[in-house]
Parts: structure tokens; sequence; C-alpha cells
């Protein structure tokens, strides 16, 4: 799949807004410390993946009714959805100057309809890789990976399922309106957009 560009200003995915804040001082204070002996900004950006994959439990996982949007709430209360922790590593890249967009799938839900996945893609040797750092738990193995992708799933076209090509340098509107008005998690997984 040939992953479209929102904007061709690749500094739009280095921005900071209301989600990916990420001049933080939580943010900026995750970031140093992941950056400690590292060599470089692919190993930088392995290390923040696996930091957000496997430190901050996917809600719907850990049973966390919270919900969750920002990057630095998702950092410092350590739980969200895949859009949420979408949004933190996110943050934690830009913070280290590596170009991340934002960008979906259409999943089928647990209820049996559809859902958009959240996702990111890097920035690495002139072409976008997509991450993504939802968690991993029995049947999901997600990996960072520049050399073929190790996403959490593969949609299923004959069920409905797509993967959405453009890369957003900020969260779709429609994403961040359920996750702003929701209440909590179980409000929220009644209220996510399936389709952009």
């Amino acid at each position: 799949m040939q992953l479209i560009q929102n904007t061709a200003d690749l500094s739009a995915d280095l921005a900071a807004d209301e989600v990916i804040d990420h001049h933080h001082h939580v943010v900026r204070e995750t970031a140093a410390r992941l950056t400690e002996g590292v060599a470089d900004s692919y190993a930088y950006a392995r290390a923040a993946y696996e930091f957000v994959r496997d430190t901050i439990p996917h809600s719907a996982d850990s049973g966390d009714p919270r919900v969750t949007w920002r990057a630095s709430d998702v950092l410092e209360r350590r739980t969200g959805i895949c859009h949420a922790k979408a949004h933190a590593l996110a943050a934690l890249l830009r913070a280290e100057d590596v170009p991340t967009a934002l960008c979906y799938q259409r999943l089928t839900h647990d209820d049996g309809g559809h859902v958009l996945h959240g996702l990111v893609a890097v920035r690495f040797h002139g072409a976008w890789h997509r991450q993504d750092p939802r968690g991993n738990k029995p049947g999901v193995d997600a990996r960072f990976s520049l050399d073929g992708e190790r996403l959490a799933w593969i949609p299923d076209p004959a069920a409905g399922e797509t993967d959405h090509p453009v890369l957003y340098e900020a969260a779709h509107p429609a994403v961040l309106a359920a996750l702003r008005a929701a209440p909590d998690r179980p409000y929220l997984w009644r209220t996510l957009p399936d389709t952009l």
C-alpha cells in the first residue's frame, strides 16, 4: 500500500499541538530518559515504541475505564486505547525530531461492527513506515520494523476491514471528538467512529 501524506510539508509531522504536546515536561522527561544509551534516532525510535507498547497498558486489556487522549496524559496516567497510545508515541518521537504521522485502519469491533484503529508512521531513509504501539497480548505480536510491517492486525477486506493510506499530521477530528466526549472507555467503545 502506498502511504499518502495529508500535507506535503514534512515540518507538520514534527509539530506540537494540544494532542501531541511534545513540549510538555512529562513528554520531555520521558524522551530524555529514553535517549540515554541509544546510538542514533533509529535506536531511539525503537526504544520509544517499545516503551509505549510495553509499559502503557491498552485500557481494554487492563480493564481501565479512564479515557486519555493527550500524549502527556497518556504518559502520566499510564493508560489509553490505541489512539491515545499512538498520540503518546508520536509526541515522544517528535520530541526527538523524528517525523511522525498518525494513520488508521478500519477493523472489526468486538461487537461485530467496525471501528477505527490508530497507528503511527515514522519517516526514515526517505520513506514512511507504519508502527502499531497498541500493546501485545495473546494473538497480537506487533514489532517495530523498518523492513516490512509488523502490525497488530492485517485487515481482512472480506470482513469490510481496510488500511487507510492517508498519513495525518494531527489526530483526525472524528477520532478526537469521540475521545474528548467519552466519560469512560465503555462509552467510548460505543462511540468511536468506524470510518474517516
